[in-house]
């Protein structure tokens, strides 16, 4: 068994009765654990994301590649100027950032010093439905691992500007989610941890799940991510968060510097079309924006504030023109 795992993660193990043992998989459990470490990102106070996410930012990662290429999530890394990975036998190693995709949420950094760990092997998980056998795991070997089941798979749109065609659902919720490994029935990687949500028993009971991007979607774009560069052309960005209410797209809150911000629309604005396309959710607020054309092409809204309707035009940007870019050594 791995030594005793030091901080960040010492105080969020796994609930003993949920974790893996090793005897149920045709795998080395053990060796497929040590390729998740922990991940600490430090981001300058001036950043443009640093109100947002924070300047000190804790998650995993994933080794994907023998020369010490961490798969992780994109926010945990965005305009990072320090990544140090904590290794399960407590070796603490830099990293630098090579790129991250605002599409998938993926990111990926490189280690700094030889890591000398086996990297986990790149599945899918297409095969995999609603129960399913998997294991979530974050770095701290079987202690920070859950033997885990698929809940559901599906479309899933975030309030920023954010979505996924396919994401997992998996339950028990992991501790510490983000970044963290969903592990396959042949000890793959098929999916990296995202968000912690919750459903709704019949019951009215609350009960939380782990959303995991799938793992597939690294492939096509791994080569660009390790070369540091955008794996797809930037979507028109307005720099709104929104939400799903009663059927409506309603705006809570405004990107400072966004397209938005400059357009002067306001937290409780109702979006109801987009260049005439009436939108209901989210899924449809962000296919109609997508389908204007590249970052920059301009967006005609309908907008309803405080009774009144109106026509808006605003000119879309490209995100990542505000963000602190890497700094490779």
């Amino acid at each position: 068994m791995p030594a005793p795992f030091p901080p960040p993660f010492r105080g969020h193990e796994v609930e003993a009765r949920l974790r893996p043992s090793a005897e149920a998989y045709p795998f080395d459990l053990d060796t497929v654990l040590d390729s998740v470490v922990a991940l600490e990102a430090r981001v300058p106070a001036d950043a443009y994301t640093a109100t947002i996410l924070g300047t000190e930012r804790i998650g995993n990662g994933v080794v994907i590649s023998p020369t010490g290429l961490v798969l992780t999530m994109a926010y945990l890394i965005t305009e990072a100027r320090e990544v140090i990975l904590t290794l399960n036998d407590g070796r603490r190693v830099s990293a630098h950032v090579l790129g991250i995709d605002a599409r998938s949420g993926l990111g990926l950094v490189q280690a700094l010093q030889p890591l000398d760990l086996p990297p986990i092997r790149i599945g899918s998980s297409k095969d995999l439905t609603a129960g399913a056998a998997v294991i979530a795991a974050g770095a701290g070997g079987r202690d920070h691992a859950a033997a885990a089941q698929i809940v559901t798979r599906m479309p899933f749109a975030g309030y920023w500007e954010y979505r996924l065609d396919d994401a997992i659902m998996a339950a028990p919720a992991h501790p510490h989610w983000s970044g963290a490994a969903l592990i396959g029935p042949k000890g793959d990687l098929v999916g990296l941890g995202s968000l912690s949500l919750e459903t709704r028993g019949r019951d009215g009971s609350s009960n939380p799940i782990t959303l995991f991007v799938p793992a597939e979607l690294l492939p096509p774009i791994l080569d660009d991510l390790a070369r540091g560069k955008s794996p797809h052309p930037p979507r028109p960005w307005l720099g709104v968060f929104a939400q799903e209410i009663e059927d409506h797209v309603v705006v809570v809150g405004i990107s400072p510097k966004g397209p938005a911000a400059r357009a002067e629309l306001r937290p409780g604005d109702i979006i109801l079309a987009v260049d005439g396309q009436g939108v209901s959710d989210l899924t449809e607020f962000y296919t109609a924006l997508w389908n204007q054309g590249p970052a920059g092409a301009t967006i005609p809204l309908r907008v309803l504030r405080e009774g009144d309707s109106f026509e808006v035009e605003i000119r879309s940007m490209d995100r990542t023109t505000l963000l602190k870019k890497p700094r490779y050594n």
